[in-house]
């Protein structure tokens, strides 16, 4: 762009070469007649005039009668080389004597240039709207100070809330989902199951709001959600010709959950899939007492002070308060048959890397070979990869005629039974697979429960749900109340997940949106109110659909 030298216009340059230096650095100015270009400080400043009257009443839509003045409007542009850009554009005002119209003066609007009640150009907007819609926070405003576009983040706030929303199809597949907007409080994300787009956001999770927008909106024909009985009954009052579809991830989560119960509940079992357990030794209830240690001395009071209080038959809650305690470790010592079992015990050495050579290391012991730094120096040769100082460690053992210190296994946790018993065989590792069946060998009700789990997986798999009533009947039959209870929530809502298992509807739009949501709430620091949240979580995703 031609600057002419100096803080103020000069005459050297001509108004024909400074208006042909300006449509080819700006095409988007050629509506105009650039007057002067100068630098003014940091700033580029422009004075323009239209090139000729094309104004219409906004009203009537004819053209004007007459003009009668002129006035001068300012407005920001785009940066130019590093600098703002400030347009000084002078603009008619003209008159309209049509009959019967309430509007009789307007001013003269430049297409693509000019903007009723605005002091930006049409691009600057759009740069302003471009990055406050996926900031909205003090980042956009950051973002905008080095474009050269100071604005503070509540105008940008401002500005994106006053963006119209996209125009909302009714989809005829609806995604439905709760997420916390904070604390205790949650709000309703509709989405476009098909289009993968969200339609409505709003603060609740009422039966009542739901059934209102589905009456609102008669073309929907199937609604996918996670099972919820609120959703349920809003899609029952406002949809009851819809087609409900349980998602079958949160099906498969609500069988999940209880494994880990059924895991949970056989907790003591869980040492039976450790190779080789260490047998109890005979003489236990001879021995003598342990050393008698502060920490044992504690573990007794605890002990008769809880069994003492607990033979009044109170609450784990009223023991708690009256001890002053907390409710769980009142809870461990009720449950506890002796003192014993309350005092912490050391684990189990960890497995190292130095464990599959330990044999070999016993083995040259026993020939003669007595120096830590050659047995080094063998079992590197072997693949060891580890540190000198594990090995100098083992052979002091032997130097003082100790067995080397072999790791015990440590039993599984519940969680890693459940998540056993979950995983498909083919992908479970040997070692999960031989303490698994060593579980199942075991115990028959966790048998049972892997059994259950398998036939699940296989109507998943087959998307078949003719085996879903006697699967449910299994389920009550097998005595274990965490699987009890799934099979009568399954029954309350079984048309929805013979739905969601045979069908491809699913949540996952849903999901997915609510995972961008929470990303979108987090951004804006604080400014999630779901007017502004709703504005932009359907913002943000019709500009990833238009830019991706």
């Amino acid at each position: 762009m031609f600057l002419c030298a100096g803080d103020t216009p000069s005459p050297a340059a001509g108004l024909g070469e400074c208006d042909d230096l300006v449509r080819a650095v700006a095409p988007y100015l050629d509506a105009v007649r650039a007057e002067r270009v100068w630098s003014a400080g940091r700033m580029v400043r422009i004075t323009a005039r239209p090139r000729e009257l094309t104004a219409a009443c906004p009203d009537c839509g004819q053209g004007p009668r007459w003009g009668y003045s002129r006035y001068c409007r300012t407005f920001g542009d785009v940066a130019v080389g590093g600098r703002p850009v400030l347009i000084r554009l002078s603009v008619r005002r003209l008159f309209c004597d049509a009959p019967g119209r309430g509007r009789r003066t307007f001013a003269e609007q430049v297409e693509g240039l000019t903007v009723r009640y605005q002091h930006r150009s049409p691009l600057l907007q759009h740069l302003v709207e471009i990055v406050g819609v996926p900031l909205a926070s003090r980042g956009d405003a950051r973002l905008l100070q080095i474009l050269k576009t100071p604005l503070s983040g509540m105008s940008v706030l401002f500005h994106v809330m006053h963006m119209p929303l996209p125009p909302a199809s009714t989809p005829r597949v609806l995604g439905v989902d709760d997420f916390a907007l904070y604390a205790d409080t949650y709000s309703t994300l509709l989405v476009d199951a098909e289009s993968r787009l969200p339609i409505e956001l709003w603060s609740g999770r009422d039966a009542e709001q739901l059934a209102a927008w589905l009456q609102a909106h008669p073309e929907v024909r199937v609604v996918c959600g996670d099972g919820s009985l609120v959703y349920r009954q809003g899609i029952n009052e406002g949809a009851p010709d819809a087609v409900q579809a349980s998602d079958r991830f949160h099906v498969w989560q609500g069988l999940s959950k209880r494994v880990s119960d059924v895991a949970a509940a056989h907790r003591r079992c869980l040492p039976a899939a450790v190779v080789n357990p260490e047998p109890a030794p005979a003489s236990l209830a001879i021995s003598p007492e342990p050393a008698d240690t502060p920490s044992r001395r504690h573990a007794k009071r605890l002990f008769e002070a809880v069994h003492a209080v607990a033979s009044t038959g109170r609450s784990l809650g009223g023991m708690a308060r009256e001890l002053g305690l907390n409710r769980r470790t009142v809870a461990k010592y009720a449950r506890a048959t002796s003192r014993q079992e309350c005092v912490r015990r050391t684990p189990p050495r960890r497995t190292t890397s130095l464990d599959p050579y330990l044999e070999y290391l016993q083995q040259r012991w026993d020939e003669g070979k007595h120096t830590a730094t050659v047995l080094y120096q063998e079992i590197t040769a072997k693949g060891y990869r580890g540190h000198y100082q594990r090995v100098k460690m083992a052979i002091a053992l032997l130097r003082r005629g100790l067995p080397i210190d072999t790791p015990r296994e440590r039993p599984p946790s519940p969680r890693q039974v459940a998540r056993w018993i979950i995983t498909a065989p083919q992908r479970r590792s040997l070692h999960a697979t031989e303490r698994l069946q060593r579980i199942r060998a075991a115990y028959p009700e966790l048998d049972q429960v892997h059994e259950l789990v398998r036939e699940f997986a296989a109507m998943l798999d087959a998307r078949d749900a003719t085996p879903l009533p006697n699967w449910l009947e299994k389920l009550t039959a097998s005595r274990l109340p965490a699987m009890a209870g799934l099979a009568r929530a399954l029954r309350e809502d079984q048309p929805a997940v013979v739905q969601g298992i045979t069908t491809l509807f699913n949540s996952g739009a849903s999901e997915g949106r609510i995972t961008d949501l929470k990303l979108q709430k987090r951004i804006m620091a604080g400014r999630a109110r779901v007017p502004l949240l709703r504005h932009r979580v359907i913002l943000v995703a019709h500009l990833r659909r238009r830019y991706r």
